[in-house]
């Protein structure tokens, strides 16, 4: 199996769509000889800040001369960007070896793997075989019955920011979502990033229920020292870092991959402070509020959900001329993005509309129709690099665009860009 046969096996199942459980995917790693029992892991769970998190926890690993993998979702551009180690892709050689040894473990399965499951099974095999030391493994959705969860109890469960989300599968509510996610507390230790009350007592119910040692990041100790489209400098718990990622809300992601370091530090791992200092100042993750060009000054974002989309406006009042960026939008229908209009009409000097490369996107048709009842400047685009373009062309040289609105938007206009 070469490398596009892999990828045409693992896109063969996309038709299955989310099917949450764990029975699948168990009874494959079981034919693999069970590689998720050969890692160590910090799991990831959250609504908002789960990949930013991630990225920054692993690169302090490595940093600190732990060969350190990483398992992120979606992807921008490539299935490979989702599984790393030490910060590089798997090479399409080794994704082909790993996805054959897959298929032929999965002939005979009583029910197929969706094609999540497969990429996890993928991740958790590679590292094993790689001989990673840790893996920063990052929840797709959810908690107890993402595929992910499959693992045993990890070194640090880690819980970032909850909203609503995947509201059809998780609940219509932030407990409800809340109690979901602490479904990856199996014992040991966890961190969460700071909850609002009701939220917090599901977590710390959840906690002493498994046994687990939960702890919450104390964003009172976060003390902002520089901030800049080049990035930050901060102080936490007296020690001083900086980091690229832009956003209160990334000071915030930070603390918390500070805490779960701490926490893995307490539990005999050797992470000495220059290490953690280099690797949060090493970490990037493209597409959260990241600059791609300067004239005009323009920002992908991955955006997509009110909560993602309210920090994107905060951030573009902090780092955009006069507060204010045209808006490049595209969306997928199944995502409240009525509300997401709501938060960035306060920011948007106009609109260009464009439909994100997924069966699941509104057409840029019919978000443009809703700006423009609602008395709001939209431009429709038939596609992302048109659009790309347009929002250039209305911003000016002097002025700033924002893509904004979901992931796989993003992924293409940063190829606009000559990036991937």
């Amino acid at each position: 199996m070469d490398y596009d046969q892999a990828l045409k096996y693992i896109e063969g199942v996309s038709y299955l769509g989310v099917k949450p459980g764990l029975e699948r995917v168990s009874a494959l790693l079981g034919r693999l000889g069970h590689p998720e029992r050969k890692t160590r892991f910090v799991h990831v769970a959250g609504t908002n800040g789960k990949g930013s998190t991630s990225v920054m926890t692993a690169s302090a690993l490595s940093a600190c001369g732990y060969k350190t993998g990483l398992y992120t979702s979606p992807h921008l551009a490539r299935v490979n960007e989702r599984m790393r180690l030490d910060g590089a892709e798997i090479p399409d050689g080794e994704f082909a070896r790993v996805v054959s040894a897959l298929a032929s473990a999965a002939e005979g399965l009583a029910e197929p793997c969706t094609e999540f499951e497969l990429l996890t099974a993928a991740a958790l095999l590679w590292f094993a075989e790689a001989g990673a030391d840790i893996a920063v493994l990052e929840v797709g959705m959810g908690g107890r019955f993402d595929a992910t969860n499959v693992i045993p109890r990890s070194e640090c469960a880690v819980i970032t920011n909850i909203g609503l989300d995947h509201t059809a599968v998780l609940g219509d509510t932030v407990e409800a979502i809340a109690a979901e996610k602490a479904g990856i507390f199996k014992g040991g230790r966890a961190v969460s990033y700071e909850q609002p009350e009701s939220v917090a007592a599901v977590l710390r119910s959840a906690a002493a229920k498994t046994g687990t040692e939960l702890t919450f990041a104390d964003f009172s100790k976060i003390e902002p020292l520089s901030d800049s489209v080049e990035g930050q400098r901060f102080r936490f718990e007296g020690e001083e870092y900086s980091i690229r990622l832009l956003g209160a809300h990334q000071l915030k992601n930070a603390a918390v991959a500070l805490t779960a370091l701490d926490t893995l530090r307490r539990s005999g791992w050797d992470l000495p402070a220059e290490g953690v200092r280099k690797g949060l100042a090493a970490a990037v993750w493209p597409a959260r509020f990241e600059l791609v060009e300067r004239a005009p000054l323009f920002v992908v974002d991955g955006g997509h959900n009110p909560q993602c989309v309210a920090a994107t406006a905060e951030a573009i009042r902090r780092y955009m001329p006069g507060g204010h960026c045209v808006i490049l939008m595209g969306v997928l229908a199944d995502k409240n993005w009525s509300a997401m209009i709501d938060i960035l009409a306060d920011v948007a000097e106009g609109f260009v509309c464009a439909a994100p490369d997924s069966p699941r996107a509104l057409p840029a048709a019919d978000l443009g129709a809703e700006l423009l009842r609602r008395g709001l400047h939209a431009e429709v685009c038939s596609s992302v690099p048109e659009a790309v373009e347009a929002a250039k062309a209305l911003a000016g040289p002097d002025g700033a665009v924002c893509s904004v609105g979901s992931l796989y938007m993003s992924g293409a206009v940063r190829a606009c860009f000559g990036l991937r």
